[in-house]
């Protein structure tokens, strides 16, 4: 009996043979649940991987480019910094949590790049913070791990693929424009994914879990508000 291939194999396949290229992904794509939109979004996020080079460093400006930034999906909530900690836990060897001050001790970038907003938007900032691969390497994560998936302390999710956990350009954000990072745009601490759209940069920062499972926040997450999980520019 001939085994049927399914549309998504299909794509999948037919992506792979270009060139002889090699998927850099998990090593399952996330669910669609049956929607049209999310097969399309799986589309996407292969096209991506197989036929972008993965080191490729999104522009970066110099200070005179650097613009006015209105602070969208803001929250009023403070937080004590004395007492703010981030944890990373998961798939890792060796748990880690860290303060803000043990932060700003680690290896520092910076960078000023264009934020791309999902509502039409954009806007230049200059960026500084821990490269989330320095934390990463820190905690040691384990061979069976895929994705890193990131909460707020205003009950937000997120998650990424480890490709753009370990790109140069995606930090840990903990000052904007050479000062501390606003309450506005996520202080003490937000993630900053230069090689997708905005929203995919959680702000107020907390917790990290690394997994080999993908989950997409359920009604916490970008899914819920019906925004992709992946928005690769």
């Amino acid at each position: 009996m001939k085994k049927l291939v399914t549309r998504r194999q299909a794509i999948v396949a037919g992506l792979a043979s270009m060139g002889g290229v090699a998927l850099a992904r998990p090593k399952a794509l996330p669910p669609t649940y049956g929607s049209l939109l999310r097969m399309a979004d799986d589309v996407t996020y292969v096209a991506h991987r197989a036929l972008l080079p993965q080191d490729a460093l999104v522009r970066e400006y110099s200070e005179r480019d650097i613009t006015p930034f209105p602070a969208i999906g803001t929250t009023n909530a403070r937080v004590d910094v004395a007492d703010w900690r981030l944890s990373v836990e998961g798939l890792v060897a060796r748990p880690q949590t860290f303060s803000l001050a043990d932060l700003k001790r680690l290896p520092a970038r910076t960078q000023i790049t264009r934020h791309t907003c999902e509502e039409g938007w954009s806007a230049i900032a200059k960026w500084t913070g821990v490269p989330l691969s320095v934390i990463l390497d820190a905690a040691g994560v384990l061979p069976s791990a895929q994705y890193v998936k990131s909460h707020s302390y205003d009950d937000y999710e997120n998650s990424i693929d480890l490709l753009d956990a370990f790109h140069p350009q995606t930090i840990l954000a903990y000052a904007m424009n050479g000062r501390d990072l606003p309450v506005p745009h996520g202080a003490p601490l937000r993630l900053r994914v230069e090689r997708q759209l905005g929203y995919k940069g959680l702000k107020y920062l907390t917790r990290l879990i690394v997994t080999s499972e993908f989950d997409d926040g359920g009604q916490k997450g970008d899914l819920a508000n019906g925004w992709a999980w992946y928005t690769g520019i």
